[in-house]
């Protein structure tokens, strides 16, 4: 057994359906730890960085505006990092198939997710498939100082002239 991390995001269909209160306690089944969390508006470059594996497929632009919130009318995803021994596997079991008609009923996309008539899968959440693609998804959606503890190696970057948002 292998100590992992994996990313979940609720999804706007999950969000807009006042889901994330069931996800977050069946996911809570694994006994897995939370070291990463936030509300994410999602730009159209993130959506299609986070889904460039499908950027050949036809209902690429579907699935870009599906996750930005778009199509829900809320432009907000809810993104985690979990970690613990074997997480990948124990989260994908819970969360169940991608295609929410495969998917076991008892599953969170079973019992919430939807195929829309153009064949998008409303599946409400999405969990890495693999190490790769975990690490790869949480660098993309989280940077090292919003995780709680040293995951992958850090570099210390000294910029100059970087505008950003404050508190007033």
């Amino acid at each position: 057994m292998a100590l992992e991390q994996t990313l979940v995001l609720v999804k706007p269909d999950g969000l807009v359906k006042s889901l994330t209160g069931n996800i977050l306690s069946r996911l809570s089944e694994t006994k897995l730890v939370i070291i990463a969390s936030k509300v994410v508006r999602v730009s159209e470059h993130l959506a299609k960085q986070h889904y460039k594996h499908l950027s050949d497929k036809p209902f690429f632009d579907e699935l870009v505006k599906y996750i930005m919130g778009d199509v829900h009318k809320t432009h907000r995803v809810l993104a985690l990092v979990y970690q613990g021994e074997d997480a990948i596997a124990k989260v994908r079991d819970i969360v169940g198939d991608t295609n929410p008609e495969k998917a076991n009923p008892v599953s969170i996309r079973g019992a919430y997710g939807r195929i829309t008539t153009t064949g998008v899968f409303e599946n409400v959440v999405h969990a890495s498939s693999s190490t790769e693609d975990a690490e790869q998804e949480i660098k993309l959606w989280f940077k090292p100082e919003e995780v709680v503890g040293d995951i992958y190696p850090t570099r210390t970057v000294v910029r100059e002239k970087v505008s950003e948002k404050d508190w007033a």
